[in-house]
C-alpha cells in the first residue's frame, strides 16, 4: 500500500460514484492506481525483441475495486457511458471495440490459471488522454491485473501480473504489441527512465536527471488509426525480415540484429524491400538506446535530443508509422528555441510527441507549437509537462 500521491483524482468523489453505481458497504472498496507511460527512445522494438527506454507519468488510471462473490462481473468508468453487467459464463469473449475488453482479458488469464475470481465490481477512472499513444490501455490491464491479485490473495509476482496484462491484450483484445507498456506500467520507478531489454526482461532503472529542461508531450488530437490490422501487419514484416536474415546470422530476434551485420546482407532483401526497411528502423532503433543511455547518464543532453530526431525521422521514413499531423508537430517544435529533440512516441499513427525542451522555454514552445500547429492542420494540440512517476500501486484514502 503506498502513501504516494495521486494527481487528478478525488477519491472521496469515486467513492460516491462508486455507491451510485454499485451500491453496498464502501467499506470493502479498495483503491487502486496504474500510470500511463512515455517512451523517450526505442519504439517498434519490443516485439523484434529489442531494447526500449520508457518512464511512467504523472496520469493514469484509478480503479475502486470490490470483491463481490455472487459470479458477477460489473464495469463501469467516469470516462465512458457504458455500464457491463456480465455472468461467469459471459466474459471469456470480447465485446464489440469495447473499453471492457481491458478488464476482461485481464480476468481471463487469472481464470485460465485456475484462480477462482467469484465476482467483481469495479469503477475506472482515467486522465490519460484516450487514444493518445501513452498506454492507456496498458494502464487499465495493469491495474486491474495488480488489484485482483490483491483482493483476491493470489499470490502472483509483479512479473507475472506484467506478463498476463500483456497476453490480455494479444490473446483476447488481439493486439499483437510487445511487453514494453505494461512493464513500464509496472516496474517504473519515480524520476526514472526504464531501460528494458524486451527480449530477456532484465532491465535497470536510469535517473532522469533533466535539471533545467522538462519534457514536454504535444497531443496531435488527431483521431488515431492504429488499429489490429495496421499494427499486427509490422509486427509480420518484421518477422518476415527475421525469417530472411536467420539462415545467415545466428539470431533469435530481430532486437539482436547489428546495423553492420544488416548492412551486409542487403541483398537477401530483393523481394522484399519493405521488410528491409523495417529491419533498419529496429537496428538503428536499438542502435540509438544503446547511445542515448550514457549520454542521459554522462548530462550529454544535446547528443541525447539528437538520437530523439533521428528515432522520429527513422519512424516516419522506415517504419512509416508516423502520420502528417506528428510530423507538423515536430517539425514545428523543432523550429523552437530550447528544444533539443521531439520525436513521436509510442507506436504511431497519430497520438502524441514527447519533446525535451529548456524549462526556461517552455511557455513560448506551447504557445508557438501550438499556433503553428492549428494554423498547418486546423486541429488543436493539448500540451503536458510530465513527472516521471512510478508504477502500479495500491492507494489507500
Amino acid at each position: 500500500m503506498s502513501n504516494t500521491p495521486i494527481n487528478g483524482f478525488n477519491l472521496e468523489r469515486l467513492l460516491a460514484r462508486f455507491s451510485e453505481k454499485f451500491g453496498g458497504p464502501e467499506s470493502t472498496v479498495q483503491q487502486f492506481f496504474a500510470p500511463g507511460r512515455v517512451n523517450l527512445v526505442g519504439d517498434h522494438t519490443d516485439y523484434t525483441g529489442g531494447y526500449a527506454f520508457p518512464c511512467a507519468i504523472d496520469s493514469g488510471s484509478m480503479l475502486l475495486i470490490r470483491r463481490s462473490q455472487n459470479d458477477q462481473f460489473r464495469f463501469a468508468s467516469t470516462n465512458f457511458d457504458m455500464f457491463a453487467q456480465l455472468s461467469k459464463e459471459q466474459i471469456n469473449k470480447t465485446y464489440g471495440d469495447n473499453w471492457i475488453n481491458y478488464p476482461l482479458g485481464v480476468v481471463d488469464q487469472f481464470v485460465k490459471r485456475g484462480f477462482a475470481i467469484d465476482g467483481i465490481d469495479c469503477l475506472y477512472s482515467g486522465n490519460v488522454p484516450n487514444g493518445a499513444g501513452l498506454s492507456s490501455s496498458a494502464s487499465i490491464e495493469v491495474v486491474t491485473a495488480f488489484a485482483i491479485n490483491q483482493v483476491f490473495d493470489c499470490g502472483l509476482p509483479l512479473l507475472e501480473l506484467v506478463k498476463m496484462a500483456q497476453a490480455a491484450e494479444n490473446d483476447f483484445v488481439g493486439m499483437q504489441c510487445g511487453i514494453m507498456d505494461q512493464f513500464a506500467v509496472a516496474m517504473a520507478k519515480r524520476d526514472h527512465a526504464l531501460l528494458l531489454n524486451c527480449e530477456t526482461l532484465d532491465y535497470r532503472q536510469v535517473p532522469l536527471s533533466l535539471t533545467n529542461h522538462s519534457i514536454v508531450l504535444a497531443n496531435t488530437n488527431q483521431r488515431r488509426e492504429l488499429n489490429e490490422s495496421a499494427y499486427n501487419e509490422r509486427v509480420a514484416e518484421c518477422a518476415r525480415a527475421l525469417a530472411l536474415l536467420q539462415d545467415h546470422l545466428p539470431i533469435k530476434a530481430l532486437g539482436e540484429l547489428d546495423v553492420k551485420d544488416l548492412e551486409k546482407h542487403q541483398s537477401l532483401f530483393t523481394d522484399d524491400p519493405i521488410a528491409l526497411l523495417r529491419a533498419q528502423h529496429v537496428s538503428s532503433e536499438n542502435a540509438r538506446v544503446h547511445a542515448a543511455v550514457p549520454a542521459l547518464e554522462q548530462g550529454r543532453l544535446d547528443t541525447f535530443g539528437d538520437l530523439m530526431n533521428a528515432s522520429h525521422d527513422s519512424l516516419r521514413d522506415c517504419f512509416h508509422v508516423s502520420s502528417e499531423p506528428l510530423d507538423h508537430l515536430v517539425k514545428a517544435a523543432r523550429a523552437q528555441s530550447g528544444v533539443l529533440g521531439s520525436r513521436l512516441t509510442g507506436a504511431g499513427f497519430g497520438g502524441c510527441t514527447v519533446n525535451l525542451v529548456e524549462k526556461d522555454h517552455c511557455e513560448d514552445f506551447i504557445a508557438n507549437v501550438g499556433k503553428t500547429y492549428q494554423k498547418q492542420t486546423g486541429l488543436t494540440a493539448d500540451f503536458y509537462t510530465i513527472a516521471p512517476s512510478c508504477g502500479v500501486q495500491q492507494v489507500h484514502t
